[in-house]
């Protein structure tokens, strides 16, 4: 049995794209293989394995020597478990930069392009027969991930690629994309069910920035004012879940999806100080807004100074 998973702060790309390459590995390869999450995915994956009919797949809480893995949506290791270098790595299936630090038994496949989305990736290495018989409910996640990757196309990360694959898998199931993607982020903005510690770290990821480590958070919503109403409390939390976890400090970045811009939570002079290095302006008060600025992966870590 291979385990497919993707990485911690499971999003829409990580959950649906554990479950494309689990459906094509066992109904095209004839290879037994499980779709796992390492978490409880986002209110708007939540939303669409609802919506396309999918259990949540099982949390993957620990990985044993030897096990057969496919790791897909991301390739580092401070992504995944501790160990994940004593599993049998098959195969990696990602469309973000090269880490570095995951290890192999020997010779695999590893797919790594300049795409917005892992499922984008995943279409463009299938055979044209498992794209024949694909279901519905595949295509749907697939689009799925695609539309929350490129936020419905307003992300510099999206490709010709990412846009002529999404409107052909919306032909195909007969979905406006406006109206689905409105779905979809309405799912990603209810946040009321969560505190401020799940908040901050639902969407994260942690980085070496420098002699730093920092657990850099995206919300991405289209109701930026519910995030903003909570922003004292959140600020108040950043020390303990940095320190829970073992960072420096914690950046949460508030992604309005329609305004096409993010607004940085400034909770005290070293994220200040981060702030000012990273984008070059003087941060008045305790918050930042960065027009434009709405990919992790592209604008904000790249750009990220201590």
């Amino acid at each position: 049995m291979i385990k497919i998973f993707g990485h911690q702060a499971p999003d829409t790309d990580a959950t649906g794209s554990a479950l494309i390459w689990a459906w094509y590995l066992n109904e095209v390869k004839n290879k037994a293989a499980t779709a796992y999450v390492l978490g409880v995915p986002n209110t708007e994956a939540a939303f669409v394995l609802t919506r396309w009919g999918f259990e949540t797949p099982e949390i993957l809480t620990g990985i044993e020597a030897g096990e057969k893995v496919v790791i897909v949506d991301t390739n580092n290791p401070s992504d995944l478990f501790p160990n994940i270098n004593d599993a049998d790595i098959r195969q990696v299936i990602d469309h973000h930069a090269l880490a570095g630090g995951l290890a192999t038994k020997g010779p695999i496949n590893i797919t790594i392009r300049p795409v917005a989305s892992t499922a984008t990736v995943m279409m463009a290495i299938m055979p044209s027969e498992a794209l024949d018989q694909m279901p519905d409910a595949i295509k749907g996640l697939v689009l799925s991930c695609i539309l929350s990757d490129t936020l419905e196309f307003r992300s510099p990360t999206t490709t010709p690629r990412d846009v002529s694959l999404a409107h052909k898998l919306a032909k195909d199931l007969g979905i406006t994309i406006a109206d689905y993607a409105a779905e979809m982020f309405a799912a990603k903005s209810d946040i009321s069910h969560f505190n401020d510690a799940e908040l901050l770290r639902m969407d994260s990821k942690i980085f070496d920035v420098g002699s730093q480590k920092l657990r850099v958070s995206v919300l991405e919503t289209t109701a930026p004012k519910i995030v903003m109403d909570r922003k004292a409390s959140l600020m108040a939390s950043m020390e303990a879940v940095a320190a829970e976890d073992g960072v420096d400090q914690v950046l949460l970045f508030v992604v309005d999806i329609l305004s096409e811009s993010s607004t940085l939570l400034i909770p005290n002079d070293a994220v200040k100080s981060i702030a000012e290095k990273s984008f070059e302006v003087t941060v008045e008060g305790d918050t930042l807004l960065l027009p434009g600025v709405v990919s992790r992966k592209k604008q904000i870590v790249p750009n990220l100074k201590v």
